[in-house]
């Protein structure tokens, strides 16, 4: 994964410019980089011919994943599509969170060393925002929060950014699509707007993304897999977007993929994840996917544009 100092990035962010990233290193890690080039117009929005490029729980290279600093700094780089990741608390506060544990991206070990294995589902929402979420990344995001999907919500709008959202492992959370769709509609995401140019749901789940689109037929919706050539029909019928791990696919996969009529209609989609190396950005463009997931939204930008 390319990293750069979270100081460099915050710097970086604040000038409004995109980083241009040296080597390869661990994601806690830091790293030296070349003064910051300036981002290109409309980058990660569509605007540009290329694949949409997906900051993957946010500008996840540079920043904590799935923080608020992490959506900030892709919203800074220039991204307009961030990825996140929502799981549900013991009293069902719904947060934003990759793993169905705290123990990789908090410091919970040590606030409540006798709780292992620190599930997600046994914490309450209350005893979560009490952890800090930066700090295993650098200290320089110490003090950072898991945020609830509520706020980050916010945030997201706030920044006039568009969300890939991901309902991660719903067989934990018998429930969860419906009353993420509820949190969605309080915070103001399922008007015809965010419906139909800001708003994507995911699940590694084909049930979970089934029931969603039953429940809002009208929202886009992504099955997060590679399912063989001739399942894909099945897919189609409640899904708009099939998004596979990049090592899986093929061009010919690909163009199946896009013979068919989704959902709503419309010839499906593939976005695939996650690439953050400028080498494999270049070789799934020519692919042909519509959409790249990365950690380093910027690399891959500058990729993909010819850089």
């Amino acid at each position: 994964m390319y990293v750069v100092r979270p100081a460099v990035a915050a710097a970086a962010a604040f000038l409004g410019f995109a980083l241009t990233v040296l080597g390869q290193a661990p994601s806690s890690a830091a790293s030296a980089a070349r003064p910051p080039s300036p981002a290109s117009p409309g980058a990660g929005s569509g605007v540009l011919s290329g694949p949409v490029v997906y900051a993957h729980r946010g500008a996840s290279a540079y920043a904590p994943e799935n923080t608020l600093d992490s959506i900030d700094l892709a919203m800074q780089l220039g991204f307009a599509w961030v990825e996140n990741d929502v799981q549900r608390t013991s009293d069902g506060e719904l947060v934003v969170i990759h793993d169905d544990t705290l123990a990789r991206t908090t410091d919970v070990e040590q606030k409540f060393p006798d709780r292992k294995p620190w599930r997600v589902k046994d914490f309450t929402a209350a005893e979560i925002a009490r952890l800090d979420a930066g700090s295993w990344f650098a200290q320089e995001y110490a003090g950072a929060r898991v945020p609830t999907l509520r706020a980050y919500l916010d945030r997201v709008r706030r920044n006039q950014q568009r969300l890939l959202l991901e309902i991660k492992k719903p067989e934990l959370y018998p429930g969860i699509e419906a009353q993420t769709l509820k949190v969605l509609g309080e915070a103001g995401w399922l008007d015809e707007r965010h419906v139909a140019q800001r708003l994507v749901v995911q699940s590694f789940s084909a049930d979970s993304v089934r029931l969603v689109h039953q429940l809002r037929p009208d929202l886009v919706t992504a099955f997060l897999g590679t399912p063989k050539a001739a399942e894909l029909p099945e897919y189609a019928r409640f899904a708009d977007r099939i998004n596979p791990w990049h090592t899986t696919i093929s061009a010919e996969w690909v163009r199946a993929v896009h013979g068919l009529r989704g959902a709503h209609g419309r010839a499906m989609e593939v976005d695939t994840w996650i690439v953050d190396d400028p080498a494999t950005a270049r070789k799934v463009r020519d692919m042909g996917v519509d959409g790249i997931i990365t950690n380093a939204p910027d690399v891959v930008q500058q990729a993909v544009d010819g850089f």
